[in-house]
């Protein structure tokens, strides 16, 4: 497979997914070549990435006749307008090579997801929605769980470069299925989270030993993520709270789960509880919090000890 590579959006996440792409590129004739509108960061990474600094755009310019452009920023509309192009810059999609193919590994809201696939194919441009699940060291070690929504064809065609940068990967239907798909999942995440931090407020006042708790959770129907990769790895005696997930990223999440109300029709009440919970931590936590200080503000919220 020789074709030409572009990814937007090399923050926590995009870098080293860039980085496995670049180191395991599929033909010697592959091109490879990486941004982020950020020119201070783009300075630090050719810094500090002196092997990776050849791949990396000196300007937008030089995303040009891509055949495929991975796309990891902030959220859909961060997606929308580096593909779409702004009132100061010109779209990039009409700078594509004919027939390419966009890979939006961002979380986005699957409604706007397919909007934007409907834009782009008239201007005979394939997308993909393809978020990721799993951290920041997942990232780093390519071992990342990627859905993928979109025609199989292109799917497949595309399986090379998503098993560059995970383990797994996961078809999970139409354009758009995998962003609603991965925001679902990180709601029950979020709430799985949630009530760990909760039972284990109220261990400690009980005077229970949290450690033993956790392993009673693990070997027990509480059993989840949380409990099994967070609680005594980050958070419980003297925990560092850097699991590799920002609270404010869960919240966005969050935010795109409840927007899908509105097409279902109906408003689930726990989903709604959650997102509140969440939205007031990012108000009282400082903009870097991990996903995990979670724990720590509902501790303060509730007046309890840690």
């Amino acid at each position: 497979m020789s074709m030409r590579i572009g990814f937007i959006g090399l923050g926590q996440m995009g870098f080293p997914m860039f980085l496995n792409l670049l180191g395991k590129r599929l033909d010697t004739n592959t091109e490879m070549v990486g941004y982020d509108k950020s020119s201070d960061h783009m300075a630090g990474l050719r810094r500090d990435w002196p092997d990776a600094a050849p791949y990396l755009a000196q300007d937008e310019a030089a995303l040009a006749d891509l055949d495929v452009i991975i796309t990891m920023l902030p959220n859909g509309a961060a997606v929308r307008e580096s593909l779409l192009g702004s009132a100061d810059n010109p779209a990039l999609v009409d700078r594509l090579a004919s027939n390419a193919t966009v890979i939006d590994m961002s979380s986005s809201s699957p409604m706007d997801t397919r909007a934007l696939a409907d834009i782009l194919a008239e201007r005979n441009v394939q997308l993909l929605d393809a978020p990721v699940s799993g951290s920041v060291p997942k990232a780093r070690e390519g071992t990342l769980a990627i859905m993928v929504g979109g025609a199989t064809d292109i799917v497949e065609r595309m399986r090379p470069i998503f098993m560059a940068m995970g383990s797994k990967l996961i078809p999970t239907g139409a354009v758009g299925s995998a962003h609603g798909m991965k925001a679902l999942n990180n709601y029950v995440y979020a709430a799985g989270l949630l009530a760990m931090s909760e039972a284990l407020l109220l261990g400690k006042a009980l005077d229970l030993d949290l450690s033993v708790l956790i392993d009673v959770m693990n070997a027990s129907s509480g059993r989840n993520v949380a409990t099994e990769t967070k609680a005594k790895q980050h958070m419980l005696h003297g925990g560092d709270f850097k699991a590799g997930f920002g609270l404010r990223l869960m919240a966005k999440d969050l935010g795109i789960a409840a927007s899908l109300r509105e097409h279902a029709g109906f408003n689930p009440p726990q989903l709604d509880l959650c997102l509140s919970l969440w939205q007031q931590a990012c108000e009282q936590l400082p903009p870097e919090a991990d996903n995990t200080e979670i724990y720590r503000y509902m501790a303060a919220r509730l007046g309890a000890y840690l």
